[in-house]
């Protein structure tokens, strides 16, 4: 991604293939930054607004089989757009330290690389729908597809049902994404081990963009 982060705070994104612990991670990562002495706010996408909800439960349905794959693209987008405009941006200007599991990088690799469209056209939408906003660093919680798949269990969402031919190709698809981003925008931790292992390598992987007048 070429974005440019264009705020006084600092966005920081988990992403990687399902099953990586997001949610587990960005929860021990706010805990810390607060303890650092930071404002920190959290985030997810699909979904943070209202309207972002609303899509978010249209998009996670298992019964929407048919939603075509261009169409899913744009309904993320208009949610991601949504979370930018309404919470995001403000969040950034008054110097707050965002975690938000998943952003444009989710989309370029699961309906982009994985899903075909190609990760051109779906970083050229996500340049329209953030409003320029990008990642001073995004984290790539990496995990074989097979384990992601399994800890997920029987109850998956929509994309999380989808077949381990794709869950392969989106975790091959999020480590291409690393390795073109670059380690100043991008890092990859494996997620396997233990929670507090894998918090660690996390808090490794973004201390270095936090301000320095708080830095711990």
């Amino acid at each position: 991604m070429t974005l440019k982060s264009c705020s006084a705070g600092r966005l920081l994104v988990l992403d990687g293939p399902d099953g990586g612990g997001k949610s587990t991670q960005a929860h021990r990562l706010l805990a810390r930054i607060r303890r650092a002495g930071f404002r920190v706010r959290h985030l997810r996408e699909p979904g943070g607004t209202r309207i972002g909800e609303r899509v978010r439960s249209l998009l996670l349905d298992r019964a929407r089989t048919e939603m075509d794959r261009r169409a899913e693209l744009l309904l993320y987008m208009a949610s991601r757009a949504q979370l930018c405009a309404e919470v995001l941006r403000d969040a950034l200007t008054r110097g707050e330290i965002v975690v938000c599991e998943r952003f444009v990088s989710a989309s370029i690799v699961y309906q982009g690389i994985a899903g075909g469209l190609g990760a051109g056209i779906v970083e050229e939408i996500g340049r329209f729908a953030t409003g320029g906003i990008a990642p001073d660093r995004t984290v790539i919680l990496d995990v074989p597809a097979e384990e992601g798949l399994a800890r997920r269990g029987k109850s998956k969402d929509r994309l999380e049902a989808s077949g381990l031919r794709f869950h392969r190709a989106v975790r091959a698809g999020f480590l291409r994404l690393a390795r073109e981003i670059g380690p100043r925008r991008a890092r990859v931790v494996d997620a396997r081990g233990s929670r507090e292992a894998v918090s660690d390598k996390v808090w490794r992987a973004v201390s270095d963009v936090l301000p320095r007048h708080h830095r711990s």
